[in-house]
């Protein structure tokens, strides 16, 4: 009996520790998949855009132009070195453009039993690590110009 109960208090931590969790370096991140074909783009917006779509929400304006449609699903995920960090960016944003963006914020949000931490960068994108920890951010949540950008999470 006193074998398991020290098997227990072995298995069980006493306290949880706070871990940094770092906004990734943007000239890390890379795109994952490929970005969608004008053929496929076409194909799905017949498919989605179709005569009923416009009675399903009629204030949504996706449906209407080709272009509206490319804009919203012209898209392939991008994830951090570590894959702990991913987001969907725009087909037209090159490279080169995500190399050279800085983390200006950092912000926390809980959705479903999730916390979301996330890191917004000086050329308007953003990138979300999803977890159950609890996190928390610096004050303002501003990231400082010379470090990097970081959390706690327990």
């Amino acid at each position: 009996m006193r074998l398991l109960f020290a098997a227990l208090a072995l298995a069980v931590p006493l306290t949880a520790a706070a871990a940094p969790v770092a906004c990734p370096d943007a000239t890390t991140v890379k795109q994952v998949n490929a970005c969608p074909s004008m053929e496929e783009l076409k194909y799905t917006f017949d498919g989605y855009c179709g005569d009923n779509a416009r009675l399903y929400n009629p204030t949504d304006t996706t449906c209407e132009s080709f272009e509206n449609y490319r804009k919203l699903k012209d898209i392939a995920l991008w994830e951090s070195a570590d894959g702990e960090f991913a987001n969907y960016l725009s087909c037209d944003m090159a490279a080169s453009a995500m190399a050279e963006a800085r983390p200006v914020k950092i912000s926390v949000s809980q959705k479903k039993g999730l916390t979301l931490l996330r890191c917004d960068y000086s050329n308007g994108t953003y990138f979300v690590h999803r977890t159950r920890a609890t996190c928390t951010v610096p004050a303002e949540g501003a990231c400082p110009a010379d470090g990097p950008c970081v959390a706690q999470c327990e």
